[in-house]
């Protein structure tokens, strides 16, 4: 089923209504908690997704919902709106503006519309599978890369890799900086980055440990935008992958990129 203007008008109001709530609370008492998986949550991400999830049931009632603070709903329509209210809770919660707001509509497991909204800078990336990707409505592109040295990598924290996936990013991180650390990786940013591959500010981002609610979003953006995500294998990313989670802006550099990232069990 091709995603429609109605679609489309949803997402945006999804955005909406989850950024005016985010807005409230930004940078003011947020009642944070740890949660089971040590991971960070405030009043700001529950009721923003709440709010979100109402709005898909009354409009989408055989829609499915998988939701990072309140669980998934199976629907029938072989459709799902998979939401994550703040993507970047750590950011949030320190008054850094660069999380963001991730809403996703996927089919059979697919991501086919995404949406990253920024909703303090009031800046929003918007994807639909085979059309050009916008940010506040205008087209943007991703960047050439004539080669893997000298390009601009980003990841949210070195922290989130484990032992294997610390060695492997270490070992694309060398390949970027050539070997003499010219280039050092850009830390922090978490779905923000992506958005800046699409607008051809980065060039590669590499993460870890990603679940489908962290990534679901951010496909049709950046490959939208002339870019592509994959898997640290190359393969495509859909609600069965692991969450090892690339984007690379320009296509060409995949093949280094996957090389650089396998090279360290070759030595």
């Amino acid at each position: 089923m091709p995603v429609t203007r109605s679609d489309i008008d949803l997402a945006h109001r999804l955005a909406d209504t989850a950024g005016a709530i985010i807005r409230d609370y930004f940078r003011k008492p947020a009642g944070l908690e740890i949660k089971d998986d040590r991971s960070p949550v405030t009043l700001a991400d529950r009721e923003a997704e709440t709010a979100m999830r109402r709005l898909i049931e009354a409009e989408r009632s055989g829609d499915g919902i998988i939701g990072e603070e309140h669980g998934t709903k199976e629907g029938v329509s072989g459709r799902h709106w998979v939401l994550d209210p703040i993507d970047g809770t750590h950011s949030f919660t320190a008054g850094r503006a660069i999380f963001g707001t991730l809403i996703a509509l996927v089919e059979h497991g697919w991501p086919v519309l995404g949406v990253i909204d920024q909703p303090v800078q009031r800046e929003r990336w918007f994807g639909v599978a085979g059309r050009p990707t916008t940010f506040n409505g205008v087209p943007v592109h991703t960047r050439l890369c004539a080669e893997l040295e000298g390009a601009v990598l980003a990841t949210t924290s070195p922290h989130y890799f484990g032992d294997d996936a610390a060695l492997r990013f270490l070992a694309l991180t060398a390949a970027t900086s050539g070997g003499h650390n010219r280039m050092t990786p850009i830390y922090g940013g978490d779905c923000y980055n992506y958005g800046l591959v699409a607008s051809g500010q980065i060039d590669l981002v590499c993460e870890s440990g990603l679940k489908f609610h962290d990534f679901a979003a951010l496909v049709p953006i950046v490959e939208g935008a002339g870019g592509r995500m994959c898997d640290w294998n190359g393969d495509p990313l859909t609600a069965q992958s692991e969450g090892h989670v690339l984007a690379i802006g320009d296509p060409a550099r995949v093949d280094d990129v996957l090389e650089a990232l396998h090279r360290v069990h070759d030595h």
